[in-house]
Order: structure tokens, then sequence, then C-alpha cells
């Protein structure tokens, strides 16, 4: 049963100079902004936090990283502004989606987090879903059941939470048994901030044990039953505009804030963003480049293309269908050639911000002789959803430098995302020629951008890319407060101040047709080859 949204404006800091804190927690680390009644940013923080690989497709994290870089956020954010605990309104959270944490009723875990890069149950998630007869990868009821009540299914590659959960029934039993929930990180969060186990609709939806059918939202006892995932080891769903409780008194004297200070319900990362490049209306879509990527955007109703491994999940507000078409490696690819390519002149062999900047400001255009890359550094989701593609370059040759290279690594994320277009763009409804936010740490490279640009045929528009989702949330939490009727009206102040533009350019357009018909030829026997 979904909740209902916050009383406006009610509790500390709710005067006209109030402000909402809001933290957006992604793989790497959790970005932080005060923001006021415009949305606008007034003090904004960064602090990281470590991602543990323990073993071939693991990746896990602590719980208590995440929180204590939230507390240490906060910190520089009040080193801001003197008097931000009298005039913060309300906290809320986005976070990195697909996670799992096992708790017990303390809402102490049990082990680290496995989060959604870990691919360690993917035979596990290949073995649930398939079957005879199979359509796609899945047993042909299976894969029915799943569509109709959940609008999808979980993916081949093991990074969708029910495969994830079943691998910690089957490996950590002591673990599985001793779990009182079982919970996304921004989930986590919000326990330790209220003392609640809540979730929201787009965290749920991506279990595949919600009913997403419209008047139907809400936990399916016959998806979970059938997974063997007792329904009282999930949170309860509410609306990301709710109000979930007070902050306690221990979780405001460790943040630094007033106890009782409401806490909203916000978003996973994807919904956050969506809200927060403002493209909201049905049919709009905008592009993420972080660690992943993606291309977004909000439908009327409900849509799934199973042959290409996307479809829309319920939001967290008002169950609205978001659809999401997610890549795998988009800004990690970028890190990833930095590390192994950024020494020598430069002397950038770093992946933080100021060293990929440095390094990539002086790659040089692209040139048709550069090698070709494809980003599967971690497999691929649309779209072919599979765990065992691997990244490839090809075409190399003696006379290619590490800027061919770094060049051919920006020019493969932006041509897998268009190959990811060429199955979007299919949908009715879709809204084509608009210009197209983007948003991420990506956004910020220029050289990037304009491929995208010339890649899709799309004006590019970057605007705060890298404050999206805390936007996002915190127009979920403004809508909450009943500072704006709706969040979508929250939203559409975001569109608004300056904003750097890329428009396809005929030469690069060209060259990228050129590129793209050479992946298209290439790409069959290079998915055959990992199969």
């Amino acid at each position: 049963m979904i909740g209902d949204s916050a009383a406006g404006g009610k509790g500390p800091g709710s005067n006209e100079n109030g402000l909402i804190i809001s933290a957006d927690f992604g793989t790497s680390g959790v970005k932080i902004a005060a923001l006021d009644r415009s949305l606008s940013a007034i003090a904004t923080a960064t602090r990281r936090y470590p991602l543990s690989l323990p073993g071939p497709d693991r990746a896990e994290q602590e719980p208590e990283d995440w929180w204590s870089a939230l507390r240490e956020g906060i910190a520089d954010l009040a080193a801001q502004i003197p008097d931000l605990s009298a005039r913060a309104s309300a906290l809320v959270f986005c976070a990195q989606m697909c996670g799992v944490i096992p708790v017990e009723l303390s809402g102490r875990p049990l082990r680290p987090a496995i989060v959604w890069l870990d691919k360690r149950a993917g035979s596990l998630s290949r073995a649930m879903n398939g079957g005879f007869p199979s359509l796609a990868g899945y047993r042909f009821d299976k894969l029915y059941t799943w569509t109709r009540i959940a609008n999808g299914a979980p993916s081949h590659n093991g990074m969708d939470p029910p495969a994830k959960m079943l691998w910690l029934k089957q490996h950590e039993p002591e673990v599985w048994d001793a779990a009182a929930r079982l919970l996304d990180v921004k989930d986590w969060l919000l326990h330790r901030a209220t003392g609640r186990f809540v979730t929201t609709a787009d965290s749920a939806n991506l279990t595949w044990m919600m009913d997403t059918r419209p008047g139907r939202e809400g936990w399916s006892p016959y998806l979970a039953g059938r997974l063997g995932i007792p329904l009282d080891r999930l949170p309860e769903i509410v609306d990301g505009t709710y109000t979930v409780g007070g902050l306690l008194p221990q979780a405001g004297t460790e943040l630094g804030l007033a106890a009782s200070l409401p806490v909203i319900a916000g978003a996973g990362d994807v919904v956050a963003t969506a809200i927060g490049s403002g493209a909201t209306g049905d049919g709009e879509l905008h592009a993420y480049a972080g660690t992943s990527a993606w291309l977004s955007g909000f439908f009327p109703s409900r849509r799934i293309d199973i042959f290409h491994s996307y479809a829309t999940i319920s939001s967290s507000v008002n169950y609205r269908p978001l659809l999401i078409a997610t890549q795998e490696s988009a800004g990690s690819a970028f890190a990833w050639a930095a590390r192994l390519f950024g020494g020598g002149e430069s002397g950038a062999a770093r992946d933080d911000d100021a060293s990929l900047e440095a390094l990539y400001a002086g790659i040089g255009p692209l040139r048709d002789s550069d090698p070709l890359f494809v980003p599967w550094l971690a497999g691929e989701r649309v779209p072919v959803d599979d765990d065992r593609l691997r990244g490839v370059f090809t075409g190399l040759s003696v006379g290619h430098d590490r800027n061919a290279l770094l060049r051919s690594v920006l020019e493969g994320v932006a041509l897998n995302m268009r190959w990811a277009l060429s199955k979007v763009a299919r949908q009715k409804g879709l809204k084509t020629g608009l210009p197209l936010p983007l948003v991420g740490g990506g956004a910020v490279n220029p050289h990037f951008a304009q491929m995208l640009a010339d890649a899709l045929k799309l004006q590019v528009v970057v605007r705060q890319p890298r404050l999206a989702g805390v936007r996002g949330a915190g127009a979920i939490a403004a809508a909450g407060l009943g500072w704006y009727p709706s969040v979508e009206a929250a939203a559409a102040t975001l569109t608004q101040g300056e904003a750097l533009t890329y428009d396809p350019e005929g030469e690069g357009v060209a060259r990228a047709d050129r590129r793209a018909a050479l992946l298209d030829r290439h790409r069959p026997k290079l998915i055959s080859l990992y199969r």
C-alpha cells in the first residue's frame, strides 16, 4: 500500500528561507546540496567512498561508508551555511539501485551490500529465467507471467535483486536465515535516518516482485512466492513525496541536523535523474553518462521490448511509467582508459575529476583511422542482455598512440548509446528531434558531448549535469513539502538558466555514420565470440 504525501511546509525550516538537503549516492561517492525554494544549489559537497571488488563479477560496499560520507558532506555544507540546521526543511535521498542489503530487525547489515555492478548471480539468473520452450532466454510461461504482472523480467546478467537474493539463500544460508529485511541502498539509508523500513516503487519494480498494473500496484504475493522470497522480508512501498518520518535523535546528532527533521522517501537514481534533467513530458528523452549510461523518459503507459531488454518501470512518483534503456559502461570506461593510458606527457594517470579533465582535454579530434572500441567492460544490458560480453578494440595498428585509444573510448560509448537509441526510437509516442538533455559526470567532457550529438544526430544540452540526481530528488521533496503543486511543476524550474549546447556537425555526423556502419558489421561476431 502506498503512503500519502507529506503535509506541506510543516516542521523545522519551513519558512521562506528553508532549504532541502538532497543527497545522491552513486557508485563511487555521494553528491550533496542545499537547495533553496527555486531548487538552486546554494552549497554543494562531494564525498567519496570505496567500492570493493572481492572476486570475479563481485562488487560490494559497506553501508556505513555511505552514512559516514553523508555525515562528512553535511558538515561541509554547514561550513558554507552556518545556520544550516535551523534552515533545513527536509532531508531527501536518491541512490544507486538494484543493490541487496540483508539486515537484522535493528537495521544492522549482516554483510556488505551487494551493489548493482555485481554479476556473481549471472548463471543463477539464466537458470532462474530459462527453460523449454523459451523466447529471448526466458521460459514462455515465466516470461508471460512476469511481463503481464511486472512489465518486465529479471535480467540474464544477474544484476537484478532477485538473483542476488537467491544467491544469498544458496551460498550464505546463515545470512539468509538471519535477515529480517532485504533492502536496496536508499531503503537502508531511510531506515538509518528514521528507523522505518520503506522503499519506493522504482526499487520495488526492479525486484520483479511488484505488480505494476494500473490500479493493482503493490507487492505481488504470486511473484514473490514463485521466487521463494517471503513478502515479510520486503519493505513497505511508499510514494517518493511521502514523509517517512522525522530524523531520529541519534541520526540528527550524527548529521548535525535537528531531530524530527522530515525525511522524504525520494527515488532511485534513474527516476531522480529523469526529473532533474527537466525532460518530464511524455515521450521526452534524456541521456545519462555516469559510471553507466542510459536513455530514459516518461511515457503515459507501460512499455516493453523483450528482445532488446528494456521497459518502463513504475517511478517513485504516482507510479508514472519511466522507460529505461541501460548500458553498463560509460564513465567507468573513461576512467579505465585514463588509468591505463593516462601516463606520459599529461601525467594524468588517476581517474579523479581533475585528472580526467586534464587528460581528455588534449586528445585531439577524431580520425577515421582511429581504432573502434566496444565498451562492454562489464558486460551489456541494452540492447543485448549478457554479462559475458567484454570490451574490444578493433583495428589497432602500430601507428596508434594513447590519444587515439582515448578518442576511441569516448566514441565507443557514444556509438553504443546510438545502438540503444536505434531500438528505443521504435516506441510509439516518442518525441523525436527534440534537444536531448545530457546529465552525469560524462556530460562535462566536451569531446564526448559533441561525439554524442554527432552520433545521435540531435542537439545535446548540458545544464548542471552533475547535480541532476540531487536536484531531481529535491524536486520530489519540494512537492512533498507543498512548495510546488506537483513534482512536474518543481522540475520545470530546472530547465532555467544557462546551458551548453552541442549541435550535430556535418563532418562529425558523416564520420559517426561510417563508424557506426563498421560496428554494426562487427557486433554480431563479437557477441557470438563470447557466448
